[in-house]
């Protein structure tokens, strides 16, 4: 549920100079992951920001790739991870999408869209065994293949299973990006396109100076305030930044949450979640969960405003 009291502003420049970061590092060409709607940035926006500087998308569904009308942004292809039962092959085809296969069926079926085969070298997840990589190769006339690599030996395995067979592979998402061995023909970042774009915030509804126990908790602090977010956006307690200091989100219920606060603060002022220093891995952390579920959270958890690149 969006709070229309939360502020989401999102930095396409920034986005626009990790992809450059990235593609004048890894030397290889870049295809951008916008899955989940750009990891909650927008997919639509940022591949249009960035659409020059990549050689194609990746999104999870066909569907994704339509809604996001990511064909129209320099007629570029976006690759699609999951299943597609349910979608044929001239249909993709018309949309640029290239479908991931990995059953002999699948690549036979959606041959006129160009396939690309995922390998498994450990994920156990929509991807081909190595005992059928040659027949899916065959069925479907393919010349790309990939991995979902987490590990060195995982780019290793992939070489071994597919390198001998002359196709375009890549491996490597965010956390291999800086493993040379790892990037291949192409990288596939996702969350390192997405660093510190995002700035997410609200306003103090509220201020108490109190020292009593408060809240369903009974939490004590000597000044507090309230905020109109809550679990219904995906807020959890952890740290927050109100005037350039570190604060606490202390309790957290449905729609608002209380925050810790600094005698100087005051109704009306700002308050953080991500941006102004508090980074996604810092969020992360405290909330005991990944990078790209803080942004996906928060990113979700109100009205989502541009800078342009």
């Amino acid at each position: 549920m969006q709070s229309a009291h939360i502020q989401v502003k999102i930095d396409l420049g920034r986005v626009r100079e990790n992809v450059a970061s990235i593609a004048g590092r890894c030397g290889v060409d870049v295809i951008a992951v916008v899955k989940s709607d750009g990891y909650g940035l927008g997919a639509q926006r940022v591949a249009e920001a960035i659409g020059d500087l990549v050689a194609g998308f990746c999104v999870f569904s066909v569907k994704e790739a339509v809604a996001a009308t990511l064909w129209e942004v320099g007629r570029k292809p976006t690759l699609s991870l999951g299943p597609s039962e349910d979608v044929d092959a001239g249909e993709m085809a018309a949309a640029g999408v290239r479908p991931a296969v990995w059953t002999v069926e699948e690549a036979r079926r959606l041959r006129q869209a160009r396939p690309v085969l995922c390998v498994d070298t450990g994920m156990q997840r929509f991807a081909c065994p190595r005992a059928d990589v040659e027949a899916v190769i065959s069925a479907g006339e393919i010349d790309e293949a990939f991995t979902h690599a987490t590990r060195i030996e995982h780019v290793e395995l992939l070489r071994s299973i597919a390198g001998r067979t002359g196709l375009r592979l890549h491996a490597a998402a965010s956390s291999l990006l800086d493993e040379p061995a790892a990037r291949l023909d192409a990288v596939r970042p996702g969350l390192a396109i997405y660093r510190g774009a995002a700035r997410v915030s609200g306003r103090l509804a509220e201020v108490r100076d109190s020292g009593r126990p408060a809240g369903y908790t009974g939490f004590i602090a000597d000044r507090f305030g309230v905020i109109l977010c809550g679990y219904s956006q995906g807020l959890r307690r952890g740290p927050c930044v109100v005037n350039g200091s570190k604060q606490r989100v202390l309790e957290v219920g449905m729609q608002s949450a209380f925050v810790e606060l600094a005698p100087g603060d005051r109704r009306g002022d700002e308050v953080v979640f991500l941006g102004e220093g508090l980074t996604e891995a810092e969020v992360a952390s405290a909330w005991e969960c990944s990078e790209q579920q803080v942004l996906g959270i928060l990113t979700n958890a109100g009205i989502r405003s541009y800078v342009s690149a």
